[in-house]
């Protein structure tokens, strides 16, 4: 008797599940387009009608990374209150979190980014990633008060990559706190 068939939305997502999981702790070159069909259990077939090339499949990674990522900066930031000075320094509980993480390896987008030529089509979305973390951040800034919001998010966001790649060379669960007391020095220099 044969196995029952999965619905297309299930295979999918046991598709991308498991191509972040593996793309997360070796990097999308580091695994096969076979090893993500054998880990998740479907087709050749299946995946290809769901992720034509292994880019594709790479740039859906980004985007649940990005959903996960992106929304624990966020609730973060909520987190720390209404004002606007608050959430740029209490998005770095996000870091917090990350860093502590079992199977943490850094910055997905940073990793990825190093593993494709500039101008490909992985690489530009790694890029849009920052770009809208940058502007989100920026935007937080200018309702803060800030004199220059474009150079106080550059500043915070570059903390913020920093934290993200000191957190994965040394472990140690201090590296976000101490990015977190750097925020604050940086927003209350700006803020006055």
């Amino acid at each position: 008797m044969p196995a029952p068939r999965t619905p297309a939305g299930s295979a999918r997502e046991r598709i991308l599940e498991t191509a972040f999981r593996l793309f997360y702790a070796y990097g999308p070159r580091g695994v096969g387009v076979d090893t993500v069909i054998a880990e998740s259990g479907v087709a050749k077939a299946t995946l290809y009608k769901h992720f034509p090339r292994k880019d594709d499949l790479v740039l859906a990674y980004l985007d649940k990374v990005d959903q996960a990522w992106f929304g624990a900066l966020r609730a973060a930031a909520r987190a720390a209150g209404d004002a606007p000075r608050d959430q740029l320094v209490g998005m770095y509980d996000a870091l917090a979190g990350a860093c502590r993480r079992e199977g943490y390896h850094g910055c997905a987008f940073i990793n990825t980014a190093a593993e494709f030529p500039t101008g490909s089509e992985v690489h530009a979305r790694t890029v849009e990633h920052k770009d809208v973390v940058r502007a989100w951040v920026t935007d937080l800034a200018r309702r803060a008060g800030a004199a220059e919001p474009e150079l106080l998010a550059r500043q915070l966001t570059l903390l913020l990559d920093g934290g993200l790649a000191a957190g994965v060379l040394d472990g140690d669960p201090a590296v976000a706190e101490a990015a977190k007391r750097s925020a604050r020095a940086l927003v209350d220099a700006a803020l006055g």
